[in-house]
């Protein structure tokens, strides 16, 4: 990993990632996680301090990057509940069939390379039962937007970490095997062409 994506982006990515807009986008959904819970793409661990640490046994942090690592010590040290790392892709999750109580994914789709093999893997370490909490920016509903979100998307991924603009969020996490229960969707605070979120939760 060079100096850019090891040192630059991390930072980037921190910043963009501690908005208001999308702290309060992680407020909704985060507080639902319970039991044992996978995060897919922790970062620096914005998702932490809404955790409710009486109904979360611990979490397993998924995070490919050693500077977003890095970043997160701050937020782990201040945790309430207990983070244990996982340092495979998002494509590759190093647990048992069923682990898990709760997954976690949020604005983390965007960025996965393989994001149809990373989300069977979620659904397979998945207990019956359990829920798949998501909140994700992705393809705009409006045709004037999504034509900037092809525009500038080629640029974007390389110098964003692979986010993609224009994912078709809930279209991606049912081919993956879940079924959603609860989605709402809106555009956020921001450019248009970056801003509009899907969040809810699948079985």
């Amino acid at each position: 990993m060079g100096f850019y994506e090891n040192r630059i982006l991390p930072h980037l990515i921190n910043c963009a990632c501690g908005f208001e807009s999308m702290e309060k986008q992680r407020a909704k959904v985060v507080p639902a996680a319970e039991g044992r819970v996978l995060e897919i793409g922790m970062g620096s661990g914005h998702n932490l301090k809404h955790y409710d640490s009486s109904k979360v046994e611990f979490v397993w942090g998924l995070e490919p990057s050693e500077g977003m690592r890095r970043k997160a010590r701050k937020n782990v040290e201040q945790s309430r509940v207990e983070v244990r790392w996982l340092d495979l892709p998002g494509e590759e999750v190093p647990l048992e069939d069923n682990d898990a109580d709760t997954v976690v994914l949020t604005f983390t789709l965007c960025s996965v390379f393989d994001w149809l093999q990373a989300l069977q893997q979620m659904r397979r370490v998945l207990k019956p039962g359990g829920r798949l909490l998501f909140c994700e920016h992705g393809e705009a509903p409006d045709a004037d937007v999504r034509e900037w979100q092809e525009r500038i998307n080629p640029l974007w991924k390389r110098v964003a970490g692979g986010c993609n603009l224009n994912r078709k969020i809930p279209s991606c996490i049912e081919a993956g095997g879940f079924k959603i229960r609860e989605l709402e969707s809106d555009y956020m605070d921001g450019p248009r062409f970056a801003s509009y979120e899907y969040w809810g939760m699948a079985d």
